[in-house]
Parts: structure tokens; C-alpha cells; sequence
């Protein structure tokens, strides 16, 4: 091992802790959100979409750290990054349709933007390896 290596390990590891616990955290926000959403009916079914995607991205994310292959990695993490966007439409949508205030939902649209960007580079790196 270079002198070095061990640190960027080490730093690797914690920073795949550190979003797997933002991905798990992210997931009980988007949880509590669906929750405390009117009953009417559309509010009712764009959340279900906005649970499925939004709790998805931290199991994908666990996957993609078991991954056999960059290649798979790469893909996980493209299914991350997927699942994000979707959850972004079914937030803005929430929105737009007046069933929730835009107050009470930028801070979760905001830690969904965060996350997007966060994903992209990770994949952008991972890709940049390749080669």
C-alpha cells in the first residue's frame, strides 16, 4: 500500500457512512412527509410516489456498496440518482397542485437537490476511473 492510501480509505469509509446514514435520514423526512399529508385522494397518491422513490434511494445506495463491479456500482448509483429525480417531481408536484405549501416542503426539496448533486459527482468520478 502507498503511503497515503490507507488515509483515502479510511476517508472513503467514512464518507459511505456518512451517506448511508444522509440516505436513512432522507428516507424518515420523506416517511414523516407522506404521513402528515391531507387525505384527499391526490395528495394520497402523489405521496405514495414520493415514499417509493424517496425510501429507495438509501437501500439502492447500500447496494451499490456491495457491488461486485465498478460497472455495477455505477449502475446503482444510477439508480440512485434516478430515484432522486423522481422524488424531486413527486415533491414539486405536491407543490404545484397546492397540496402541500412550498414552505414546508423546500427544505426537503433542498436536501433532494443536495443529494442529486452529490450522486452526479460520485458518479462522474466513478466513471472517470474507469478508463
Amino acid at each position: 500500500m502507498k503511503k497515503g492510501e490507507g488515509k483515502m480509505q479510511n476517508d472513503k469509509k467514512e464518507n459511505d457512512r456518512d451517506l448511508a446514514r444522509r440516505t436513512k435520514k432522507f428516507a424518515l423526512r420523506i416517511i414523516k412527509m407522506y404521513s402528515a399529508l391531507p387525505r384527499e385522494t391526490v395528495a394520497q397518491v402523489l405521496g405514495k410516489q414520493v415514499l417509493r422513490s424517496g425510501t429507495s434511494v438509501g437501500a439502492n445506495y447500500r447496494e451499490a456498496n456491495r457491488a461486485r463491479s465498478k460497472a455495477e456500482f455505477v449502475a446503482k448509483m444510477g439508480d440512485c440518482l434516478k430515484e432522486l429525480d423522481e422524488t424531486a417531481y413527486w415533491l414539486e408536484l405536491l407543490v404545484e397542485a397546492a397540496m402541500v405549501a412550498e414552505s414546508r416542503l423546500s427544505p426537503l426539496l433542498d436536501e433532494t437537490s443536495q443529494l442529486i448533486a452529490i450522486f452526479v459527482t460520485i458518479i462522474k468520478r466513478a466513471k472517470g476511473n474507469e478508463k
